[in-house]
Parts: structure tokens; sequence; C-alpha cells
């Protein structure tokens, strides 16, 4: 055996020591149960994934495996170290791992999709740089809709992509467009939905038309000369790139719009200067609609005129898009949750973050869900708390960036009220037993400088506000393997929309506490039994050592 062998083994031994030492009385009572002579064979392995861990599908077969891959001897069944270790094992995930198993035949407005904001800004909404980068990221992640902000060079000649009315740096058209093409569908065969906010002169569309048309080629999805009735399925777009954008108006005719929105007087004075203001236009040659352009939109978007009524009309013939920011969701809701259920159940609901939001924070994602909301849109380049709630939801279904929404959204007899508490439908009791892996993944005076940590736990729930709720474990100190063996119990009304928070941190008594991991896991994919629980960094980036092990359990209320 060679020296680094030597040391990866004395290593390997040294962790296995340190965790086995912390194994939870329920682990070696559990064990107890399932095994004879000190030794759980095949059958009582399999008899504990199933009765236990309701691994209903689990066969003897499987449980041979695992005693087969086992690294500890002997080989007819596991000792109890060896079945701790594999409790805490990658393979003892939380979450069921059944890949896509949604039904991904409904129309495109039946589902909450991954949604980006300003998806080319690496930064600040103020000053940072445009970059195809954040969107790469973006698409390795999961997120299937990519924000475009697309205006005019200096030279009125080409189309760059920027935040408007700021410092930031701008970014070509076609880079983007590349990039997109090349990363859409590496984490994902669903559809990739591009949302352009248009700043663009009708000659500057029809390049943009050409720009789109040629780089996507045959992945480009155009729609026929009718609109929807009925959006497609994500099913039906495998592969498939879709345009959404506000259909193109005159140049000249949006112009004389906003002209109409700034010079609107009462007197006849004011009249006469807005009429001389206007007579320009009168005698310049009106400016042609892009057809490229106009055609490749496949979601429309806008909002009609009038109030909020009309923007949340039905039109049995055709569906749209519809944007809102986050207030003025927040605002609808207070008075027309059931109508935003009913037009989300045909059309496309898209809200934003508010304009104030210079630091590219994001908000609560749960109004919007709440609400039938398909496209919350986040800002992906940073690392706030609602971020780790998006990065939970589109844990579920594979991670392939479409989650099916719940069936009381969809269902069009009995428009469901966001408003009304409901009753509640489980118990979900939690324990957190202890946790491991900062002593490898953490320098060792990266918490205390002349003492070992002191861990706690938060665990709770994101989700309607009757469910919403967060607990705290008591301190364990100075200890890289804390035990904290405590229960949490969190009643639940609505757990399809509910995301399991978990949080580590380390308690400092003289300055902010440090974060020291975080997950977030969607209540209707996580599984019974004693499970481990692996944990990320604030940027949503799982660590290499660092979990929990945690039992989970779910109970029917009486």
């Amino acid at each position: 055996m060679s020296k680094q062998s030597y040391r990866v083994c004395l290593c390997f031994r040294r962790r296995f020591k340190m965790a086995v030492a912390q194994a939870p009385e329920d682990v070696k009572n559990v064990f107890e149960m399932y095994s004879e002579n000190g030794l759980m064979n095949a059958d009582g392995l399999h008899k504990f994934l199933v009765e236990y861990q309701k691994e209903d599908e689990t066969t003897t077969d499987d449980a041979q495996k695992i005693i087969d891959g086992s690294k500890h001897l002997p080989k007819n069944g596991l000792h109890v170290e060896a079945f701790f270790w594999h409790l805490l094992s990658d393979t003892n995930s939380p979450q069921v791992s059944l890949g896509v198993h949604h039904d991904m035949n409904a129309p495109l407005s039946h589902y909450f999709i991954f949604t980006g904001h300003n998806s080319y800004l690496t930064g600040n909404q103020l000053n940072s740089d445009c970059s195809d980068v954040p969107i790469i990221n973006a698409l390795k992640r999961g997120v299937r809709v990519i924000e475009l902000d697309i205006w005019p060079n200096s030279e009125k000649d080409d189309v760059h992509v920027l935040h408007g009315g700021t410092l930031t740096a701008p970014v070509t058209l076609l880079k983007c467009l590349s990039s997109i093409k090349e990363y859409a569908f590496v984490s994902s065969d669903f559809p990739v939905v591009i949302t352009l906010e248009d700043h663009l002169t009708p000659d500057l569309q029809a390049k943009a038309a050409n720009m789109i048309t040629e780089t996507l080629g045959d992945i480009l999805f155009t729609p026929g000369p009718e609109v929807f009735k009925e959006f497609p399925s994500p099913e039906t777009l495998k592969k498939r790139i879709i345009i959404s954008t506000k259909p193109p108006k005159d140049y000249t005719e949006a112009k004389e719009d906003k002209d109409k929105e700034n010079n609107s007087k009462s007197d006849k004075a004011d009249d006469e200067v807005a009429t001389k203001k206007a007579e320009p236009h009168e005698n310049k040659p009106k400016q042609k609609k892009a057809p490229e352009y106009k055609r490749l939109i496949a979601i429309h978007a806008g909002k009609p005129k009038g109030g909020l009524d009309e923007c949340l009309e039905v039109d049995p013939e055709k569906v749209r898009r519809l944007s809102l920011s986050e207030l003025e969701l927040q605002k609808a809701a207070e008075t027309r949750g059931k109508q935003i259920v009913r037009f989300t159940q045909r059309n496309m609901l898209r809200v934003y973050p508010k304009g104030i939001r210079v630091d590219s924070s994001n908000y609560n994602p749960m109004i919007g869900w709440l609400h039938g909301a398909q496209m919350v849109a986040f800002n992906m380049q940073g690392c706030d708390k609602h971020l780790w709630l998006m990065h939970g939801m589109f844990k579920a279904n594979g991670q392939c960036g479409y989650v099916k929404k719940p069936d009381f959204l969809l269902n069009s007899n009995e428009i469901f009220d966001p408003e009304v508490k409901h009753s509640e439908k489980t118990i979900l009791k939690v324990t957190v037993y202890l946790g491991e892996g900062w002593y490898y993944d953490f320098d060792h005076t990266h918490f205390d400088q002349y003492s070992p940590p002191d861990f706690y736990v938060k665990v709770g729930i994101a989700g309607v506000p009757a469910d919403k709720q967060m607990t705290k474990s008591k301190i364990i100190e100075d200890s890289w393997v804390p035990s904290w063996n405590q229960e949490f119990e969190f009643h639940l009304t609505m757990p399809q929309l509910a995301l399991l928070r978990i949080e580590v941190h380390e308690y400092d008594m003289s300055e902010k506490d440090d974060f020291a991991g975080q997950t977030c896991l969607p209540i209707s994919e996580l599984r019974s039994g004693i499970r481990a629980v692996p944990l990320m960094d604030k940027k949503g980036d799982k660590y290499n050592n660092v979990k929990l092990l945690m039992r989970f359990e779910f109970i029917n209320p009486s």
C-alpha cells in the first residue's frame, strides 16, 4: 500500500470512528430489531428497507447489493457500524429518485417553470457586467426561462443585451443566443423559453429575427399563423426553444403612443404644442413592422388596456402571458385571488422582482406559486434565502425545470381560493440526529480560532401562511460531529406546496453566527425513514462531505 493510500485509509477510519461513536440510540435499536447475533443479513436489511424506510419496491436482491457494496467485512451481512455507515451514505437520499415522473403531456400553463430574471447580469442591477456566463450557469442548474433585454447598440446597427437606463456593460445578442443553443439541454430535455424585453426599431427587430433563426436553427419552435387556443405540452416541445415577447407595433405607432402618454394636456395651448411635436412624424415615411420577428413569437405577452380586471380576463379563443411585479401581484392578491388562479389555469403569469431590488435580491416565491403563477422570475446570481426556496421547489420531478401544479390549482369547476385556510392534511415529524463532514470541508479555524465549533440546526417549513414555521435546536458546543437527537413536528394544510427548510449555523457569542450549510427539499418527494441529508453552500452547490442524519415520518392527523 502506498503512503497516500495509507493516509486516505487512515483518514477514512478516523472519520468512521468519529461518526460511529455518535451513533444515535434509535439507530442501534433499529439494528437490533432487524438483525440476528450482531449481523443484519439480506433478509433483515430488506425487511428494514420495506417496513421502516417505506421503500416498498425494494427487493432482497437490492438489499444484497448494498451488503456486497459495503466496505466493511463480513460480506454475509452488516454489523452495526456498517449499517450506520450505510445510513450516512449518499445512496440513502432523503428525496425520491424517480427521475421525471410528473405527467408532461398537459399544457405549459399547468406547470411551475424554473424562471430567471435579467438572466444576463453578473451582479447588481445598476452597474454590473452583462455576460453570457450567468445564462450558462442558470441553464446548467436547470433554469428553463431566460430573460434578455434587447436594445440598439450606440451606432444603432446591432442588437445588444443590457439593463436599460443603467450603467451595466452590454453583451451582444448573438453571443447570448449562441450560449443558449449550446447549453439549453445539458440539464434537461424540456423546452427553454426566451422572454424578450424588446426596445428595438423594426429594422433591428428584423435583424434580431435573422440572428434568432440562423443561430438556433431547427431547435427553434416556430408557431403557425394562428394564435394558440391552448399552450402545447412540455413533452411535445422537448429540445425546442420558444420565444415569448409582446407582438411588435409599428415604430411610429409605439412612439406616438408614448407621446400621447407624456404630452396629453387639458388646455388648448398645450394641445397646440403637442400637435407641433407630432408634426415631424407625419411627414416621415412610416416604418413597417418586422413580419419575420412577429412570426417567431410563440407565447404572446402584454397587458391589455384597462385595469386589472381586463388584464385577468380569460379569452376562450386564445392564451397569452401576463407580467406583474411582486408588488402588483401582492396588491392584486388582496382582492382578486380566485381571479388570478382562474387566469393561470389557461394563461401564463410571470412575476418579477420590484425595481428597488438593485442588489439583485429576491422575494418570497410562495405568493406566486399559491396563485398558480408559472414563471416566478428570480435573480439567479445571488445567494439569498428566497433563492434557496426556488432551488428546493425545482429539485422535484427529476430537476427537469418543470413541476406540475397541484390539482387544486387546476380545477376549473371549483376555483381555489388562496385566502381560505384549509384543514390539516398531514403531520411531519422530523428528527435531527447528528451532523458530520465539516472537519473535512472547512479549515479547522474557519469557525473558531482555538476550539471546535458550536453548531445548531434550524428546521422549518416554507409554504402557505398556515404552514410557515421555523424552529431551532439546542447548541452543541465544541464538536465537529454534533449530536442533537431532537424531534420537531409540523402540521401541514398544503403539503403539495410545502418545502422543508434546513440550515446549520455556528454560534458566535460576540459576532454574527457563521453559516455552516443549508438545503431545501420538496415535501411532496420527501422519503420516510432515517436519511442522510447532504447540505449545500450559500449558492446552492453541494459540499463534498457535510451532511445530517435525520428521520422523517408522516402521520395522518386524527
